[in-house]
């Protein structure tokens, strides 16, 4: 992974992407995070390769991700065909096989944005594939469970992107992590293998660090409101489901060794931290957050 400045790639996607469908992207993860805490600082860069971008509202996304992807391939950008999933399908491809859009910038390889979406809030929260045909072939659109919170009250830059709150970021994560999984990540982390659980959950505690006890104290209530807003029928079980991750990574030595090298290597590579440093700040986050959370919900 190469080091940039999340400024640079929010100008450098905002430029590439049409006007009329800035709107339709959410940024999440890394470089989302990056932006809020460090801004356009040329000082404060993150490591990532990975952009991902959620299109929404999901009846939208199809037709804004295909105007998207077809610009920017006009405009020089290029597949991403690495791996073992680098050929895109035809009509008789079943929307589950299909590969998602990934797409380099026409001067670097250094990173690439990839394009997803939000579920449908009327659905069960299914991972599910919808189809996008380009003029390269056909595509999916990955849809994933919780990534309705990711969008949840985004908030807009000048250019007209949007980006995802880090306590909605930082809730997503947890709640897709319950547990430590035995599932690692598809590729090497810095030469690692890491499991992405421990991966996904340090990102929770590095948004916590960045983010300072102040911010994170408005958490539970940022959380119980999206909470009811995107899964109203499940409210107690996901209020209870949680912290459970947290409290599973700060007990796994471990889980926070490679919490750290993730958390080092990737968001925080401009403010590393050690172990002993995880494990404080994920116990701040369960009694700031987390604890004030299920009393809300109770």
């Amino acid at each position: 992974m190469e080091v940039v400045s999340p400024g640079m790639i929010f100008e450098q996607v905002a430029r590439s992407v049409p006007d009329e469908y800035r709107g339709n992207i959410v940024i999440i993860g890394s470089l989302a995070a990056g932006y809020h805490f460090f801004g356009s600082g040329k000082e404060m860069q993150i490591r990532t390769k990975d952009i991902d971008c959620v299109l929404s509202p999901q009846v939208e996304a199809v037709d804004a991700g295909r105007a998207i992807a077809q610009k920017l391939l006009d405009i020089g950008w290029t597949h991403r065909t690495e791996g073992d999933h680098g050929e895109p399908g035809n009509s008789s491809t079943p929307d589950h096989e299909l590969i998602a859009v990934r797409l380099y910038p026409p001067d670097t390889r250094d990173w690439f944005i990839e394009f997803l979406t939000a579920p449908d809030p009327h659905e069960d929260g299914r991972t599910e594939w919808v189809r996008l045909e380009l003029s390269t072939g056909d595509y999916g659109l990955c849809s994933f469970q919780f990534l309705s919170l990711a969008v949840f009250r985004s908030i807009t830059t000048e250019s007209g992107l949007r980006y995802a709150r880090p306590s909605m970021m930082a809730l997503a994560n947890m709640l897709e992590h319950p547990d430590i999984g035995a599932g690692e990540m598809s590729s090497l982390f810095e030469g690692r293998a890491i499991k992405r659980s421990n991966k996904d959950l340090g990102r929770v505690l590095a948004i916590a660090f960045l983010g300072g006890d102040e911010e994170v104290e408005k958490w539970s209530a940022e959380w119980e409101e999206a909470l009811r807003s995107c899964f109203p029928g499940h409210l107690t079980d996901l209020a209870a489901r949680a912290g459970a991750g947290i409290a599973a990574l700060l007990e796994s030595d471990e889980g926070l060794e490679q919490a750290m090298h993730t958390c080092n290597t990737g968001l925080l590579a401009s403010r590393p931290v050690t172990t002993d440093d995880l494990r404080i700040i994920g116990r701040r986050l369960q009694q700031d957050a987390i604890e004030p959370l299920l009393e809300r919900i109770r």
